[in-house]
C-alpha cells in the first residue's frame, strides 16, 4: 500500500479527503500534515486553535505533523520550509502528499509544482467533483462543521459560526461555491464518519481582522493535549 501524508487544514474538505483515502485498498493514510501560524498558535485562514487541531487528529486516531510557519512569511520562505518537510517525508517512507483541492487550476499546478522532484506524489482524491452534490453528501454523511472565517466581500459576515449544513447550503447566495472553494468561507471539522466520537464545541467572539471575519471556535470542555504532537 502507498503511504500517504494528507495535508490537513482543518476543514471540511480535508475531512472528506480522508474519507475517500481510507476507502482506497491501495493507500494508506499515516499522518496528518498542517501549517500553523507560529506567532498566534492558529491554522492560518481558518483560524482554528491547536488544542482543536490536536483533538481532530486523536479523533481520527492519525499522527500530527505540525510545521510552524513564521508570521508574516514570504513565499520564499514558505517554500524552503516545505522543501525540508519534504524530504523527511520521503526519508520517512512517504510515498504521497494528498490535498482536498476541488477544482482551482492555479492552485492544483502549484502543488504539482512544489512536489516535482521530491519523490512525492501528489494526489486530489476530490477533483472536480461537482460541487453541490459533494456538499450534499458531506452532510448526508454525518460531517458537522462550524464556519470559522468568511470572506465578507463575498458572503455575508452573519454566515460566521455557523453550521455546515443544508440550511445553510440553501442560504447561500447563488453566486457563492456550495463548498467555499473561491475562498468564500473555511470551516473546522467536529464530527463526521472519519472520528470515533463527536468533539465537544463552542463558538466564541465572532470579530472582524485583515479583511476577513473570524468565529472563535473553541472547546466546551478542558481538553488535555491528546499525545499527538509531533513538533
Amino acid at each position: 500500500m502507498k503511504r500517504v501524508l494528507l495535508s490537513w487544514s482543518c476543514g471540511k474538505d480535508s475531512a472528506w479527503s480522508l474519507h475517500v483515502l481510507r476507502r482506497a485498498s491501495n493507500l494508506e493514510v499515516v499522518g496528518l500534515l498542517t501549517t500553523l501560524n507560529e506567532t498566534f498558535d492558529r491554522v492560518a485562514m481558518h483560524a482554528v486553535r491547536r488544542v482543536l487541531l490536536e483533538a481532530q487528529a486523536e479523533a481520527a486516531g492519525l499522527p500530527l505533523q505540525v510545521i510552524p510557519i513564521p508570521w508574516p512569511c514570504s513565499n520564499e520562505q514558505y517554500e524552503n520550509i516545505m522543501a525540508g518537510v519534504c524530504s523527511q517525508a520521503r526519508e520517512a517512507g512517504i510515498e504521497a502528499v494528498a490535498f482536498g483541492d476541488l477544482f482551482l487550476r492555479d492552485i492544483r499546478q502549484y502543488r504539482e509544482k512544489q512536489l516535482r522532484g521530491t519523490g512525492l506524489e501528489p494526489l486530489f482524491p476530490l477533483w472536480d467533483l461537482p460541487t453541490p452534490a459533494l456538499a450534499r453528501e458531506m452532510i448526508a454523511s454525518g460531517l458537522r462543521a462550524k464556519l470559522t472565517c468568511v470572506d465578507p466581500k463575498r458572503l455575508s459576515s452573519g454566515f460566521a459560526g455557523r453550521d455546515f449544513d443544508q440550511q445553510l447550503l440553501d442560504d447561500l447566495p447563488a453566486n457563492v461555491d456550495p463548498c467555499g472553494e473561491n475562498g468564500e468561507f473555511h470551516s473546522f471539522v467536529y464530527s463526521g464518519p472519519i472520528f470515533d466520537r463527536e468533539l465537544r464545541i463552542r463558538v466564541g467572539d465572532i470579530v472582524e481582522r485583515d479583511g476577513f471575519v473570524f468565529a472563535d471556535v473553541l472547546p466546551s470542555v478542558s481538553m488535555s493535549p491528546p499525545g499527538v504532537r509531533t513538533d
